[in-house]
Parts: C-alpha cells; sequence; structure tokens
C-alpha cells in the first residue's frame, strides 16, 4: 500500500531543506528523499566544505605576503590535517538534518527516487503517492564523451582526498578549476589547468580575470586556454592527458585528474517519462512559476531547475518561490535579480548585475568606471597586489548596473552592490552611506 503525502520532495539540500520545512509549517504532510547522507551539495559537497579547505590557502597566503613585513618564519599546510579540520564540519551534518526533519514529522527516506505515475514514485520496496513533488535533485558532472572518462575524479574526490598528489590535472576552467587549483598549489602540488573556451572563469569580468592571472601566475598554476581535452589515459604511476590546441596536440602528465568542465541537473535515473515530466537539452521544461509545463503536480527548485544562476542562495530562493505557489496557488515568479556571485580563489573574484558586454547590447546608457587600484589601502594592508573593480552606472538615474571586484574582501563587498542592483539604490545612495573604516566597504565611494 502507498504511503500517502501532500508533498514529496527528492534531495536533501538547500531547496529541499527550505520547501519541507515551510510546508510542515503550514500542516502539509512532507516527505523527502535521497540516495546519499542528508545535507545536499552545498552543505557536504560544495561550497561549505570547499570553503573550510580556502581558509588553509587564505592563511598561506597572508603570511607569504607578509613576509618581510613584519613577519618572518615559514608555515605550511598539513593537508589531512586540513581534511580533518572540513569533515568536522561536514561529518555532523547528515545527522543533524535528519534529526531535524524527524522532529518536524516530515518522513525520511534513504535511496534512489523513481517515478511509476504522475503522482507516484518507488524508493526501494516503498512506494509514494502524493499531491505535490518538488525536485531538488542537484547536480552532477556533465558527461564529456572522451575516452578515459572514467578515469576523471570529481570535485567530491578531491574534498576528501588523504593525501595531496604531487601533480593535479584540471579539465575545466570554471569555479572549480579556479578555486581549487589556488588550494592545491597553495598545499604545495604542481597544477594545470586545461580550459576549452578562450580564457578561464567566463562568468568573470575579462578584465578582471587578467588581473587575477597575475595571482595564478605567483603559484606557478599552468593555465591552458583553448585547449581540448580528448582522451585521458591510465599508467602504471598516474595519468596521461592527452588535448589540442590550435591543431596541436598536447600530453599532460598528472597524479589526478579531476573533472572541473561543469554539472547538469541530476536528471536521469527519475525515469521522469514515467511522470509525463518533459525534458528539453538535458533540462526540465518548467513554465514562469517553476512548475512542469506538462505534470502539474512537480515542480523543481536550484540545480534541478536550472532556471536561475547555478548558486545555493538560489536555490534557497526557488524553493520559497515554490512553497509560495504551493499554497497560494501560481502567483510567485523567481526574480534573480541582483544575485552575486564569487569565485573563492585567493584573492576572491565577484560579480553581480549586468556584464559590461551585456549592458552594451541591450543598448543602455552608462558610464564606466574600471582601475586597477593594488595602492589603495585595502590592498597594501596585506600586501596584496591583484585588487581592481568595474562599476557600470545608468547614465540618468544613477542605477548600479552592474559590479565586477576582484582583491581583499570583495566576496563581502560584492553583497552591498548586490543590494543596491536588487531594490534600486543609486550612486547617490552609496556614496552618502556612511561605513565603518577602515573596510572593504568603505573603498565603495571611490568605486563609482
Amino acid at each position: 500500500m502507498a504511503r500517502q503525502y501532500d508533498l514529496v520532495i527528492i534531495g536533501t539540500g538547500t531547496a529541499a531543506r527550505v520547501a519541507a520545512m515551510r510546508m510542515r509549517a503550514r500542516g502539509w504532510t512532507v516527505a523527502v528523499i535521497d540516495f546519499r547522507p542528508f545535507g545536499g551539495t552545498c552543505a557536504l559537497r560544495g561550497c561549505d566544505p570547499k570553503k573550510m579547505l580556502v581558509s588553509g590557502a587564505e592563511t598561506i597566503n597572508m603570511a607569504r605576503h607578509m613576509q618581510g613585513h613584519g613577519v618572518e618564519g615559514s608555515i605550511h599546510i598539513d593537508w589531512p590535517g586540513l581534511i580533518a579540520f572540513k569533515n568536522s564540519f561536514t561529518d555532523p551534518v547528515p545527522k543533524k538534518h535528519e534529526q531535524a526533519y524527524e522532529e518536524k514529522g516530515i518522513g525520511t527516506f534513504h535511496g534512489k527516487a523513481r517515478f511509476i505515475g504522475r503522482n507516484v514514485l518507488k524508493v526501494g520496496d516503498e512506494t509514494l503517492e502524493t499531491r505535490h513533488f518538488l525536485v531538488a535533485a542537484g547536480a552532477v558532472p556533465v558527461r564529456l564523451g572522451i575516452p578515459g572518462e572514467e578515469h576523471l575524479a570529481t570535485h567530491e574526490d578531491f574534498l576528501n582526498l588523504q593525501q595531496l598528489p604531487r601533480s593535479i590535472v584540471l579539465v575545466g576552467g570554471g569555479y572549480i578549476a579556479a578555486e581549487f587549483s589556488h588550494i592545491a598549489a597553495r598545499a604545495g602540488a604542481n597544477v594545470t589547468i586545461l580550459q576549452r573556451a578562450e580564457r578561464i572563469l567566463p562568468r568573470f569580468d575579462p578584465d578582471l580575470v587578467g588581473w587575477l592571472m597575475e595571482a595564478f601566475n605567483a603559484l606557478a598554476i599552468d593555465v591552458r586556454t583553448k585547449m581540448a581535452v580528448e582522451s585521458v589515459e591510465k599508467t602504471g604511476s598516474g595519468f596521461l592527458v592527452h588535448a589540442r590546441s590550435d591543431g596541436r596536440s598536447a600530453t599532460f602528465e598528472a597524479d589526478l585528474v579531476v573533472h572541473a568542465a561543469g554539472r547538469a541537473p541530476a536528471l536521469e535515473e527519475l525515469d521522469l517519462a514515467a511522470a509525463d515530466i518533459e525534458v528539453e537539452k538535458r533540462r526540465l521544461k518548467l513554465n514562469e512559476f517553476l512548475q512542469s509545463v506538462s505534470n502539474p503536480a512537480v515542480y523543481a527548485a536550484g540545480d534541478s531547475a536550472q532556471v536561475g544562476p547555478p548558486l545555493t542562495p538560489v536555490s534557497s530562493h526557488d524553493a520559497k518561490v515554490v512553497a509560495s505557489n504551493l499554497l497560494d496557488g501560481n502567483r510567485h515568479k523567481p526574480n534573480y535579480l541582483g544575485v552575486p556571485s564569487v569565485a573563492f580563489t585567493v584573492p576572491p573574484i565577484a560579480t553581480v548585475g549586468l556584464a559590461e558586454s551585456e549592458a552594451r547590447e541591450q543598448g543602455m546608457m552608462f558610464r564606466r568606471k574600471c582601475e586597477k587600484v593594488s595602492d589603495w589601502y585595502t590592498a597594501r594592508r596585506v600586501a596584496e597586489t591583484v585588487y581592481g573593480y568595474k562599476t557600470l552606472v545608468e547614465e540618468g538615474t544613477g542605477r548600479i548596473l552592474g559590479a565586477h571586484l576582484v582583491g581583499p574582501h570583495v566576496d563581502e563587498v560584492i553583497n552591498v552592490f548586490g543590494l543596491a542592483i536588487r531594490h534600486g539604490l543609486t550612486v547617490d545612495d552609496l556614496k552618502t552611506t556612511i561605513f565603518a573604516y577602515p573596510t572593504g566597504a568603505s573603498d565603495i565611494g571611490y568605486m563609482l
């Protein structure tokens, strides 16, 4: 006999937790499903554990920059100790999440979910029938379709390395490659990035990425752009990565090869066709309310929806939208205006709002201000040579259209620009704000 619920959620990450708690608080019967430990990507396999490791890289970076400026002596990363530090955060997460669900009376199921009807799915031997589904199953590495792809380690494998290999090749040049390369290089590994595109970090402003390359060069990270990986070969002692650039072949040796070429929604094992859930180009076909166009019982959020940027706060936002639509009817649409994004390199790079190219394509009239400001106090205080910004301000209104930052503390300062963009604040609003000094935020007035 099938178990009956008002809402069944596939996944236990950020979106799932937000939606489950909100709907249960309104008296709905709710169940969550995960074949992996409860907690989802961000808490267990993504941004949170990654930034725990970044803490080690930041410490090494600060110590090296301050050598000869009143700080002497050498320090190094103890990789097993750093992983243990990361584990001190991640290990308790699944039990805490499961206990939180159970305390709220939310059903918890372990196993792979598979649809068997428009309102029914199976989890192991259990059958769950529900009025509504929320697909929040996260993402998996995209398939590259190259020989030897099975030899690629995932980002999760990297986060769980008990010993750091001497040489690492990262296939891809986005967030994962940039962040992991900075961690591994500061821990003593020789790192190579192979990026198919013309530059790494394509979601960020090209001028600022150019300035950030100074940090990659200082770490001796070998960044190869316009380099297409064709195969990965296992050898007796490691791997050979075969690639091609401008018609010329190249081979790279590595003890570890990491997949850093992007992620796609984890949908393949759900048997979506059994529930009449349409998919297009490996994405769920959704309406503007994050609802399936073919099965109105089904909604999606976060990586499973892939409507907004692939960021944890977006997953939370999507879940709130879905919960509101379940309660009120389809009246709520996601709003991704002013969502900041950060790559936690050291120093970090951040962006929010329109890119310069986007503003020009839209025919907007704006003034652009762009400077590399390594001589400003924020950078000099920590002996950092990489610090700069680009801001876009609409002519006439003074509204902030876009902000792009690289350097110390920009992972925090970008939030002020995000607030301004989301709520229509102007240059005058920010310039007349009194920020604590000296802080990274106190530079904002000079950036506009």
